[in-house]
């Protein structure tokens, strides 16, 4: 074996990665073989990976490395503008995003493998990008918990931090690979904090871009009536602006226009941030830590949000007790019956293609109560809540409208109200899908702020901040107007300069 094939990347990010391939200081193929040997020696006690088609990443890794073989030396380094995740590998999410030779479950019994004929746009720009999907990972059943456990994979999915506790969801496996070390970077989708949720709770970076930013085609126009996107969970704010670099944009035939992107890339935006992370412009923050409505969360939790607070106004920037003029449960209230009613026309659309009734043990009780739960909704009442989210959107929209000592430019929270749960609390065993969510025990009082992002179309951003007491982390959400992405990149460009996150949970190092 060569030195290339010997060396091994594991403490760098996907862009040092990506750049060690293309200069040859390693090959496609070792990466693939690394991580394949990861998952291997990793994933048993943690269950994050799924679906692994090795032949398939290890063939795909060795045409790249043919094809950087024949390309001179200085055009090798110049595909890294437009490439670079050269030979990095990735997992996709198991939640259907459509990728060829990779099947999805969907994270359901239901589904068992569906076979995809077509790429996504969004994979297909993953491709060009570089990055070889060489399996899927673990999901919450139809990404409708904050929690992934569903029996499908089975055990649940386990926090890399701590065994016994979530990773989060409904992206859970996703974080739960990062911060193993199992991949560099990885897919996930958010609807209601399920990028941000598991980022959280597994120490690594996850943004919800706009809506409209990210490509859903070719065989879907929008995600839960346009409360869902999708974007690669990283382990540095470099992966994440890169990401965002050669994957965002609409699509052909796109039912949302995108919202408009800075001037200059986003890698560029970060760059310059990390050159200098005391030049960047100053900005107006609102911040809670509380609830919406004032009540005490986790007093652990609320601490780091307030030391990440002193940290931005010690850079200068301008803080302000402050939380926008909703309410939590006002904020679910009608994202509930769009997200019930989505998967319940995706489960009666697969049932009734193959033909064969449903049975009672191919859904878990959450799921079945939420389908039973959206057969009840007319189409007047889901009219009426689509125009709920859009006034309460308007109210947002102008809490976050920066004008002169009005408005502000951000909204800091933390992205949980808790430090990541025990295994079990959030298992979707209970048949009451309003009050698996809303209950006095439901999920609203572990997830009241990260729906809002999602609500109304704003990107949030879950940035590493602190620990818990247990030795779990805790993150901090920021949330910008729609198209605030390069903003959002910038003051986390500022936390990981300033302080710095591990880039994988002490297990994988």
């Amino acid at each position: 074996m060569s030195t290339a094939e010997r060396h091994d990347s594991s403490p760098l990010d996907a862009t040092a990665l990506g750049a060690d391939i293309a200069l040859g200081v390693t090959t496609a193929q070792a990466a693939m073989q690394q991580a394949l040997d990861r998952v291997a020696a990793r994933n048993p006690a943690i269950n994050a990976a799924c679906g692994v088609q090795a032949e398939t990443g290890l063939h795909l890794a060795k045409l790249l490395d043919d094809e950087l073989a024949a390309m001179p030396a200085g055009q090798r380094q110049a595909q890294l503008q437009r490439r670079p995740f050269l030979g990095v590998p990735t997992l996709l999410k198991d939640l259907g995003t459509a990728a060829l030779g990779l099947p999805s479950a969907m994270g359901s019994v239901l589904y068992g493998q569906v076979e995809w004929n077509v790429d996504a746009e969004l994979v297909k720009r993953y491709r060009r990008a570089g990055l070889i999907p060489f399996g899927r990972s673990t999901s919450a059943e139809l990404g409708l918990s904050p929690t992934t456990e569903s029996p499908v994979y089975g055990p649940a999915t386990q926090n890399p931090w701590k065994a016994g506790h979530s990773a989060g969801g409904s992206s859970g496996g996703a974080g739960a690979a990062l911060a193993s070390g199992m991949v560099r970077i990885a897919h996930g989708s958010d609807g209601g904090g399920s990028i941000r949720i598991p980022s959280s709770c597994c120490g690594v970076l996850g943004l919800k871009p706009s809506r409209g930013l990210m490509p859903l085609g070719p065989l879907k126009g929008e995600g839960w009536g346009g409360l869902a996107t999708e974007h690669m969970m990283t382990l540095s704010v470099r992966d994440c602006a890169a990401a965002l670099d050669i994957s965002a944009g609409a699509d052909v035939g796109a039912p949302y226009a995108a919202p408009a992107q800075p001037p200059e890339s986003y890698r560029t935006v970060v760059a310059r941030v990390a050159a200098d992370p005391y030049a960047a412009a100053r900005r107006r923050i609102a911040f809670v830590t509380t609830t919406y409505e004032g009540e005490a969360i986790h007093p652990e939790v609320a601490a780091v949000v307030d030391e990440a607070a002193r940290f931005f106004a010690g850079l200068g920037h301008e803080l302000a007790p402050a939380a926008p003029p909703v309410g939590s449960e006002e904020v679910l209230s009608p994202m509930l019956p769009l997200i019930a009613s989505a998967a319940a026309n995706a489960i009666d659309a697969f049932v009734g293609a193959r033909g064969k009734r449903l049975a009672a043990d191919e859904l878990q009780p959450t799921t079945l109560g939420a389908r039973e739960y959206a057969r009840a909704i007319s189409g007047a009442q889901y009219v009426a809540c689509v125009d709920t989210c859009h006034e309460i959107t308007r109210r947002v929209g102008r809490f976050l409208a920066r004008e002169g000592a009005q408005g502000y430019d951000l909204f800091l929270s933390p992205v949980l109200a808790q430090p990541p749960a025990p295994i079990g609390r959030y298992a979707m065993d209970n048949a009451d899908y309003l009050a698996y969510r809303l209950g006095k025990k439901g999920v609203i009082g572990y997830s009241p702020f990260a729906p809002l992002a999602n609500l109304t179309g704003m990107p949030a951003i879950s940035i590493p901040y602190g620990m818990s007491s247990d030795g779990l982390p805790i993150g901090i959400q920021l949330m910008g107007p729609l198209g605030s992405e390069a903003l959002l990149l910038e003051l986390a460009a500022q936390v990981e300069a300033l302080r710095p996150w591990a880039l994988v949970a002490p297990m994988a190092r």
